[in-house]
């Protein structure tokens, strides 16, 4: 029989699940000072081990038969959690209670991911985005959430459904199912898994939290009826608590309520509602804020490209969440500013633990979101000319700017280089967009009749064109960007004609070419073709000024090239000015 090639693991923080039971019977007959020795060493335990620089402790209060509390540990090290145990043992509370189970497992990573084979190739290419998300997940924090969930599950080895006896590829599409289904309930369960072979008697442990308990029982629910589940998977006993801060043990003790209120708040949190949207506005930053958002703006004194590189990085992953709305990076002031909204407190928090990692982040404003009606202070003119031009070309059915419905972005830059060296290179990096749901489509254009070339990135957000631009800026022979030439640049996208046109097409621009050199206000206008589909062009030109490039858009001229061109383009026109 073949052996399966197991995917490579990377492990993180050791976790203990330590359940306790209370014993009822010996506290109410215990003296009032035994009562109050073991509060107080009770408190002290938890809010010490709490308080550790690496890792974390939480108590709950478990709901059932099964056990009373849960006190979960993380820690780099065994020899940590072995004290860690032996000390509970040590003080006064435990006189009060007995250990009912335990269970201990480590966080683990693993290859079954086309990402995460990149994170363990060594020769593959640095991700910062897919490196602080597996960080995470070696690497986790308890979430300040009210509801726990554990239980230990195992992968079948029956001689019908034997996990370990599936093709690898097999294996990764029944994990990627499985992970599409909890990517749904992002911002509302988080989740730890830990490995267990070898350490305890199932193979993994899965610690959920959430603020509704609901949550995780829908999740599971649906994960159920997923193959992974209902033909693989094998669970042990679960359990079921709710956090409580250590400071209300005696509450616990003595039948009261217990809650917690998760950390302790820093002085920029406070900022609510309209203010921060106001900020986003200020940045030129709108967005479609569902109920109950929350945002995050985050300043840094690194440089704004770096930054751009390592939040697109992360983006990457954002996107996977549908509780994400937007990450973007302004620059203000000649320093970088990140902007962040989620649909949820509890997403936009675990958000701000990786932003906060990037570069030079010195200042973070965080609270929930309210759409306010702002201005953006250097975007709105810009903004406003585009949609004069829209509107008056909206009679000759041409789009202007970015199409009404079909938000598309455009970076387009301008090389010197050999189109024989050039081309390869903007293809590589066109297949590392291809990483990114956002990107449309990167490609060389060459002028007809020779003389420059030019490199074309759309991309679905605005953001991730500029983005994508700070990586175009590194190919051979860059000498400028549309739009940096002085005057007003207009360029014509999506010209595809249709192939038996091709020629007429050329014929035409160059008739029409012969007309703009007798305009007043026009500087200079080349036909691009791209070098890998002739029937792909787009007309760059170059204006004096916006009114000089509207003189020609309104002339009976262009009016019939426009009509001409509805029988020989394979697609709508559309055209986009860079001011």
């Amino acid at each position: 029989m073949e052996r399966r090639e197991p995917p490579r693991t990377e492990e993180g923080l050791y976790v203990l699940h330590d359940l306790q039971r209370v014993d009822w019977d010996a506290w109410r007959g215990a003296a009032e000072r035994d009562r109050e020795a073991a509060i107080e060493e009770g408190i002290a335990y938890l809010e010490d081990h709490a308080a550790v620089e690496k890792g974390d402790t939480a108590v709950f209060s478990v709901l059932g038969h099964k056990a009373d509390l849960l006190i979960l540990h993380l820690r780099e090290t065994l020899e940590e959690l072995d004290r860690a145990e032996r000390e509970f043992e040590g003080c006064a509370l435990a006189a009060f209670t007995d250990r009912t189970s335990s269970y201990l497992s480590i966080t683990e990573a693993s290859g079954y991911t086309e990402a995460a084979e990149d994170y363990f190739d060594p020769e593959a290419e640095a991700d910062p985005g897919l490196q602080r998300y597996m960080d995470s997940r070696l690497h986790p924090e308890l979430p300040d959430t009210e509801f726990v969930s554990f239980y230990p599950m195992s992968k079948r080895r029956d001689p019908e459904y034997n996990w370990y006896d599936l093709p690898f590829d097999e294996r990764r599409e029944l994990m990627a199912s499985h992970g599409d289904i909890g990517r749904d309930y992002a911002g509302k369960v988080t989740q730890i898994i830990s490995g267990s072979v070898g350490l305890d008697d199932h193979e993994w442990g899965v610690t959920l939290f959430s603020d509704d308990m609901t949550d995780i029982k829908q999740l599971l629910y649906e994960m159920r009826f997923d193959p992974s589940s209902s033909k693989y998977a094998e669970f042990g006993r679960f359990y079921t608590g709710r956090r409580f801060a250590p400071a209300q043990l005696e509450a616990f003790l003595v039948g009261e309520s217990v809650s917690f209120d998760g950390a302790e708040g820093s002085e920029d949190e406070g900022t609510v509602d309209t203010e921060l949207a106001e900020e986003f506005g200020r940045l030129g930053v709108t967005a479609d804020a569902p109920e109950g958002a929350h945002g995050l703006v985050l300043r840094s004194d690194a440089d704004v490209e770096t930054v751009r590189e390592d939040v697109e990085g992360l983006r990457g992953n954002f996107e996977h969440y549908d509780s994400h709305v937007l990450t973007e990076v302004r620059e203000d002031r000649g320093k970088a500013v990140i902007v962040s909204l989620w649909a949820t407190e509890r997403a936009a928090s675990t958000a701000r633990g990786f932003l906060e990692e990037l570069p030079g982040v010195e200042e973070v404003t965080a609270g929930a979101f309210a759409d306010a009606d702002v201005e953006p202070a250097e975007t709105g003119e810009a903004e406003n000319a585009d949609d004069d031009i829209r509107g008056e070309l909206a009679d000759l059915d041409i789009y202007a700017g970015k199409p009404h419905g079909e938000d598309v972005y455009a970076m387009v830059l301008y090389s010197e280089a050999d189109p024989d060296e050039l081309a390869p290179a903007v293809e590589e990096l066109s297949e590392g967009f291809d990483r990114y749901d956002t990107h449309v489509k990167t490609a060389t254009y060459q002028a007809e009749g020779g003389g420059r070339s030019a490199i074309v990135s759309i991309w679905e957000t605005a953001d991730a064109a500029d983005t994508a631009g700070g990586f175009l800026a590194d190919l051979p022979g860059i000498v400028a960007r549309a739009g940096e030439e002085s005057g007003f640049g207009t360029m014509g996208m999506f010209y595809t004609v249709k192939p038996d046109y091709q020629e007429e097409f050329v014929e035409k621009f160059d008739t029409v070419g012969g007309l703009l050199d007798g305009m007043d206000g026009h500087h200079d206008t080349d036909l691009m073709v791209n070098v890998a589909d002739e029937n792909d062009m787009f007309i760059a030109s170059q204006w004096r000024s916006k009114e000089d490039a509207m003189a020609f858009f309104r002339s009976d001229a262009f009016r019939d090239t426009v009509q001409w061109g509805r029988d020989v383009l394979a697609d709508r026109p559309r055209h986009v000015f860079l001011a």
